[in-house]
């Protein structure tokens, strides 16, 4: 079987990015990119009342900051639906 790497990670724009955060995306895209993989970017945004604007646009700038190229993004919230879809599958067992 030949199954392709994919690694992520998901940064909460509540707050100014961790140093734990960055040292994980950093592994993970070098992980990504050792096996011809891809790496995403999730923005964990689930908690509107937390999160902003201001703090989204600080996330994607400090990757480009570091030369940290993801394949995809997107924002956790755009999920719901689907989570919520799961969750109730998962219910039904």
């Amino acid at each position: 079987m030949n199954k392709k790497v994919i690694t992520r990670v998901a940064p909460s724009p509540s707050g100014f990015l961790h140093l734990g955060t960055l040292r994980t995306a950093l592994l993970n895209y070098l992980y990504a990119r050792a096996h011809d993989g891809k790496f995403i970017l999730r923005i964990d945004d689930t908690d509107q009342s937390r999160g902003s604007q201001d703090m989204i646009r600080y996330i994607y700038d400090k990757f480009e900051e570091f030369g940290l190229e993801y394949d995809e993004t997107f924002h956790q919230s755009e999920r719901l639906e689907r989570y919520q879809e799961v969750a109730e599958k998962i219910g039904q067992r």
